[in-house]
Formats: C-alpha cells, structure tokens, sequence
C-alpha cells in the first residue's frame, strides 16, 4: 500500500473505496453539522490512488490509467466526504462567454441594481431580527427575574428558587430540542462556520433555512435561560443565513424560484452577500455599524475588495437606521431596556476619562493578565468541546440532557451564591433606587432587610447586559465587595467554558466582556488610590483586554468597543490593552475561533504558508494518479469515472485528431457533467457538436442549485446504448483554469490558491514531452496535517 494513501486531515484511510459516492450539494439540509463538540468532519477531494486489489474488487468494468498517449482514464478511489470547496473562481467556459458577450446594458445594469437591493434587504431583515431578539430576551427574561423577585420579597425563598429554576430549566430545554433534533448546525456561536464558509469550505446546512429558524429562537431561549452566553455571536450566524436565503433565488426543492436572482446563483455573488450578512449581524448586535465592517474584514472574509468594502458599509448603514428607528419607538418605556441609551448599549461617556503615568502601568498589566486569561480560557474551552464530543456522540437525546445538567448548574450558581454575600447598606448618595425594585438595577434586595442590598445578587439574578451595564457604572466606587467580585469572575469564567459547547447557539462575546470587566473592576479598585481613572473604565478595559486574550482581534473590537460605550477619548487606552493582550496571548495558543476551526476538522486555509512549505515544490504535493477526460469522451467513460470517485474536477484534455499533441483544454465540474449527462445530447461517433449545445444550454442550467437537494448520478438513467455513445466536453470546459508549474513554491502555490479563493489548481509540467499535465492541487492537499503526512521529516522546519 502507497504510504501516501492513509494521509487525512482526520486520518482518513482512503484505500477503503466507498462503491456509493453521493455528490454532496451545499444545499441539502439532511446532512446536518453537529454542534462544536461533535469533532468529526473530514476533507474532501483527496486525489489518492488505491490498491490493485481494491480496483478488482469494484462491480464495474476496470479502466486503464492515462498514459501520454492514451485517452483512457485512471481510476481513483475516493471517499464520500460530506465537506466540499466552493467554486469561487468564474467558470469560463464556451456557455459562460457566450452569455456575457450576448448580455445588454439593461441586464448588466438589472445586475447591479440587484446587488445593492440585495444589500438593503439584508440590512433591513438582520436588523429587524436583532430587533426582535432584544425585545425577546427583554420580555421573557424579566418576566422570570420579576417572579422570582417578587417570590423573594414576600419570604419565599423555597418557591423562588423553584420559579427560577423551572423557568431556566424550561428555556433551556426548549433551545436544547431545537438545536439537537432540528438543526444541530445552530449550536455555537457560528462564527467558525461563517468565516469558515468565506474561506471557501462548504459545510452542510450552516446557512440553511431551518439553521436560521433554530439560531433565532434558540438564542433567545438560551439567553432567557440564564446562561452564561450572548445573543451577540449567534447574529453573525444569523445575518449570514438570512443573506445567503435571500441571495439563492429561492428553493428548486420546493418549486420556489425567482428568475430575476438567477444572476446570483454562483458561489462568487453569494460569498460577496453572506460577507454583507456577517457584518450587518454585528452591527444589529452591538449597534455598531463601523464595528460590523471592520470585523467582517478582519476576521470573517478571507477575500476583500473596495466594492464589497461598500456594499458591506452600506447594509451596516440599513442596519443602524432600523434599529434608530425601533428604539425612538421604545423610547416610551414598552421595549424594557432595549431603547436606553439610543445607540449606544453601555454608555459610559460621562465618566472621567483623563489619565496619568500610573494609569499607563495599570493598563500594561491589565493587558499581559488579559492575554494570560484569554489563552488559558481558549485551553480549557479546547479540553471541554472534546470532552463534550463524546456524549455527543450518542445522539440527540444526550445532548438535551447535557444543556438540562449545565442549566441546573448555573441556575444553583445563579441563585445560591449570592447567599455568601453579605448584606450592604443601601449608599446614601445612590443615584437609583436601592434597594431595586422590580428585575433591573444596581441594588438587589435579595435575602437582605430593608435599607440594605445583596451586591452578588445584582451581578447575578439579572441579564448579562444589565450585569456589564452595572459593572461598567461608577455611581458607586465600593457599590461591589471585593470577596463578591472574585467570587463573580471565578463563576463566570467557568460556567462560560462549560457552557459553550452544549447544544444552544451560544455566542463568546458577552461572556467574555462579562469576565473581563469584573477583573477589569477588581484592578481599578487596587490602583483606585493611585489612578486618575473611574472604576467603571477600568472595567472596560478589563474587557478588552480579555476579549483581545481569547478571540485576537484588534481593529474590530476597538472600534466594536468604542461604539458601544460612546467614549472615544478612551482609544489609545483601548488600542494599547489590545495589542498587549493579543501578543501575550499568542505566546501560549490560537484564537478561540482558530481552535474551534480545527475542532471541527473544517479545512481552513491560513492566510500565511507554513515555513516548511518553502522547501516543497507544487509537485511534491501532488499524489495518485490523475482522472483525465478526452474532450469528445464516451459516456460510459464519464459515468465510471463519477461513480467510483468523489472528485468535483476533472483535467480535460485534447489529443489528435483534435489537436496536433496532447493539450490541457481546461476543466471540467461534476455538476456540469451530471447537467449533460441528465440532457442525454450524445452523438453516435466521436465529434465535436459543442455549437448544438449551446444552442440548447444557458449558463444557467448549470448554475448552482439553491435550497434543496442538487442533481445526483443517480438520478440520471442511462441505457446501454447510450453507454456507448459519445458526449462533447468543450462546450462546459473551464478553458482558462489557473495553472501553475510543478516547480513552482509550495508555500506561493498556496498564497495564490487562497487569495484567489480557488478549489482546484493545475499542475503542468515543466518540459515539453510529457502528459499536459502533472496533477491537481485541493484544498486538502495544502493542509498541514496532508503534507506533513507525506513528508514527515519536514516537522523540523515548523
């Protein structure tokens, strides 16, 4: 057996033949992700070769491996893989050419229209989600907090506790079933999925539509339920399967289709709509529309240019003006707290923002305990989703009761630690009412008498927003003991790890602003006699330095930061905090979202080629024989060679009497050979007939299907006389596919794979007198894991 035939990125032994390769479609929404804990994905399009005996063993006839002079085809056992690349690079084909030479200045202009119009309808359908998901979380939860309250005020601590708790337990639940049984691929954030998605990985059912129904609703129970998550996360998610429903052109799966967005049925205009979808979810998440943009390019798209830089600033824009809008309606008290502030979600503009020489020193060592928190806090989240992958395993019914077993855990926390607080007088200089009446507010009565509140209890039994609201406030210096902080911080940064992970969209935003602030808190308490800054600025800067220690953003989230506080007079600060804690981070570990791409096996292409790379060539890369086609081919030909492989290209080449020498013509994709295939526009010899088809195809019969399931081999049926027919290749060949020389740099074939967005790569040959080409380069086949594989000794050079 070739060594080089058991390399997966999940140790895949790929000279196991699957004899039923199914042609995955990015649409079809049976073969659902599992949520982050379940680790087992594996790479597609892996050019292996197999066994002699293993190809004996095929129930089909044997076909002969492609020499220099031969038009026959090797066979390539592959593996059904339910991950595939996307086909960002233009098709250029006859079809394709034909089509936009023959287009008006009416149609070009119908296709820009589209573009911004599709961009608008994002902007307004994610902003009125984000809408919706506030006034939810708003309305449920303080129906819960104002029960268990009242519940307490009267003495009834007993049924308090059996309130809250059942109402926790019941939201929960209720985001558990729907993300177990209805779209597993909800859980989590989702925002490895999307960036993963715009990096050109095709994962099942990331953006389907009953995702996007399970994101929405499950988030808020989620949220409702008293975890340690936000809402904030899963809206980035949510944005990108709104702009990825609204850009398919509808569902061929249920006979819904709009011919006027058949334009945008390519995976090139919908990467371009879902990038738009990414940013608006951030800025109906943070009402940060500057924030969305920057976080859209420096941490989800893989591939930017000026015009999406537009588009993307103006969805932002839809956004900010929807959401203006609702809150000027919320202004009259009927949205909870959804309209305070106007914009602005933590406003803290009218603390003292001036500082001196030690508030400088207190900022460097909130940096470095940022960056120390933030790797150990992505460790401990490494360990506890492949811990969580093993009870995930065993189907949905386990993972119910896992979200059930971590609520009554945060529901005990919830309501049983603030029983170690002591009781504090209510400050006489308070600004609000103490002690708080109703589910908001700084002063929690609790179990405490009149006149005196429970500090832990107002950190506690309350949202997660109105918690940082009440941590970023500096009403009162000493409003929190420092036995109550520390007890906080050591709660929150544990249930936070536990809890992501189970199956709820659980977004890391706001649990990690939470954490970060109370330590943020606790050093402008120590440095309080020394420094010229406010507590609750301090607090902020506590959580940007654990937000740069875990996710290791800086452009993003100092924008995202400086718009959801309203304080610019902060940036140098916020900027400093952030590069110390990324660069002290990167020293231990990668980013949560890095960590949890490899988790997930998704094959994610770094935007830097390894060192060891540079001492490989393009061939060195290259492995197992090559599945070529003629340009006029036999049918049976085509059929054998979908049915026993898994690959998504393939070479065609030209050889006498169509041309003088073996040539590359280009490439050809599976999809279109099953569209051909499914016509039957056979010819009974060997000739070219690539005019007929195009005049009986447009480019859009081969155009991506939208939601539903795409065309499968075998749902073609071919008689035996068709078998021995001929079929014209041309007409849908890629006649201008990127190639690059066998000699040429890994590490550059690589740079260029990426930022082109490609999905498959040509190898030629160097010299003249040999086959036009040497092999095919995926995705997979630059994957660390693949090439260390085949060159073992190369773990040196990392």
């Amino acid at each position: 057996m070739d060594p080089h035939d058991d390399v997966n990125h999940n140790v895949v032994n790929h000279n196991v033949v699957n004899h039923n390769v199914v042609n995955h479609n990015d649409d079809d929404e049976e073969n659902d992700i599992e949520n982050p804990g379940d680790l087992d994905f594996k790479e597609e399009e892996r050019w292996g070769s197999m066994s002699e005996r293993n190809m004996s063993s095929m129930k089909m006839p044997l076909l002969r491996k492609r020499t220099n002079t031969t038009s026959q085809i090797a066979v390539v056992g592959a593996n059904s893989c339910p991950i595939e690349s996307l086909d960002y690079e233009m098709i250029e084909n006859d079809l394709f050419k034909q089509d936009w030479r023959s287009r008006k200045r009416v149609q070009i202009f119908q296709y820009v229209f589209l573009k911004w119009g599709l961009a608008l309808l994002i902007g307004l359908a994610t902003g009125l989600v984000g809408f919706f998901n506030n006034i939810a979380v708003e309305n449920i939860s303080g129906f819960k907090l104002l029960l268990t309250n009242k519940l307490m005020l009267e003495g009834s601590f007993f049924k308090a506790f059996l309130a809250f708790a059942g109402c926790n337990i019941t939201f929960a639940a209720a985001a558990g079933v729907l993300c177990a049984y209805i779209a597993p691929a909800a859980a989590g954030s989702g925002i490895p999925e999307v960036k993963a998605y715009l990096n050109g990985v095709d994962a099942p059912s990331i953006l389907a539509p009953s995702t996007l129904f399970v994101k929405i609703f499950g988030s808020v129970f989620g949220v409702s339920a008293g975890f340690v998550v936000g809402k904030e996360g899963p809206m980035v998610h949510t944005g990108a399967c709104i702009a990825n429903l609204l850009g398919q052109g509808g569902s061929r799966k249920y006979g819904l289709t709009w011919n006027w967005l058949r334009y945008f049925k390519n995976d090139r205009d919908r990467r371009d709509l879902i990038t738009c979808g990414a940013a608006a979810g951030v800025a109906a998440a943070f009402r940060a529309p500057v924030g969305g943009v920057l976080f859209a390019l420096e941490e989800a798209a893989s591939w930017w240019r000026s015009a999406l830089l537009w588009r993307t600033f103006f969805t932002t824009a839809v956004v900010a003006i929807v959401l203006r809008g609702f809150i000027q309606y919320c202004w009259t008290g009927k949205c909870g707290l959804f309209g305070q502030g106007g914009l602005i979600m933590y406003d803290v503009s009218k603390e003292v923002s001036s500082y001196g020489g030690y508030d400088i020193l207190a900022v460097i060592f909130l940096g470095v305990v940022g960056g120390v928190l933030g790797a150990f806090y992505n460790y401990l989240i490494d360990k506890v989703l492949r811990t969580y992958s093993i009870i995930n395993e065993k189907g949905p019914s386990f993972r119910v009761l896992l979200v059930i077993v971590i609520s009554v855990l945060t529901t005990c926390c919830a309501f049983g630690l603030p029983w170690l607080a002591k009781c504090t007088p209510c400050p006489i200089d308070a600004g609000s009412k103490c002690p708080t009446v109703g589910e908001i507010g700084h002063y929690k009565r609790f179990q405490c008498p009149p006149g005196y509140y429970n500090d832990l209890a107002s950190l506690f039994l309350t949202t997660n927003d109105d918690a940082i609201r009440n941590l970023f406030s500096n009403a009162i210096i000493r409003e929190f003991q420092m036995s109550s902080l520390f007890i906080f911080f050591v709660a929150i940064y544990f249930l936070g790890i536990i809890t992501y992970g189970i199956a709820v969209p659980a977004g890391l935003f706001i649990p990690v602003i939470l954490g970060g602030s109370v330590y943020g808190r606790i050093v402008g308490r120590v440095f309080h006699s020394l420094s010229v800054l406010d507590t609750g600025l301090f607090s902020l800067l506590g959580a940007a330095s654990f937000l740069g220690g875990t996710m290791r953003m800086t452009v993003s989230l100092c924008v995202i930061l400086l718009e959801l506080t309203n304080n610019l007079l902060l940036l140098p600060l916020v900027m400093i905090v952030l590069l110390i804690s990324k660069t002290v981070a990167d020293c231990f570990n990668h980013g949560v979202y890095d960590q949890i791409l490899k988790l997930k096996g998704l094959p994610y292409l770094e935007a830097h080629a390894e060192a060891y790379m540079k001492h490989l060539v393009a061939g060195d890369a290259v492995s197992g024989p090559l599945v070529t086609f003629s340009g006029v081919e036999r049918v049976e030909t085509v059929v054998h060679a979908l049915q026993s492989t898994g690959h998504n290209g393939f070479p065609v080449i030209n050889e006498p009497p169509f041309s003088d020498t073996p040539e590359l013509c280009g490439l050809v994709l599976r999809s279109h050979l099953l569209v051909l295939l499914k016509a039957k526009y056979f010819s009974h010899d060997s000739r070219l007939s690539g005019r007929d088809i195009r005049k009986k195809f447009s480019p859009f019969d081969f155009a991506k299907p939208g939601t539903g399931k795409g065309l499968k081999l075998e749902d073609i049926t071919i008689t035996e006389e068709e078998m021995n027919m001929y079929i014209d290749l041309h007409p849908i060949t890629n006649a201008s596919p990127y190639t690059v020389l066998e000699t040429m740099s890994l590490a550059k074939a690589k740079i260029l794979f990426r930022q082109i967005g490609l999905r498959h790569m040509c190898v030629v040959p160097k010299s003249q007198g040999r086959s036009p080409i040497v092999g095919i380069l995926t995705r997979h086949d630059f994957m660390p894991e693949h090439i260390l594989g085949l060159y073992p000794h190369m773990r040196q050079h990392k």
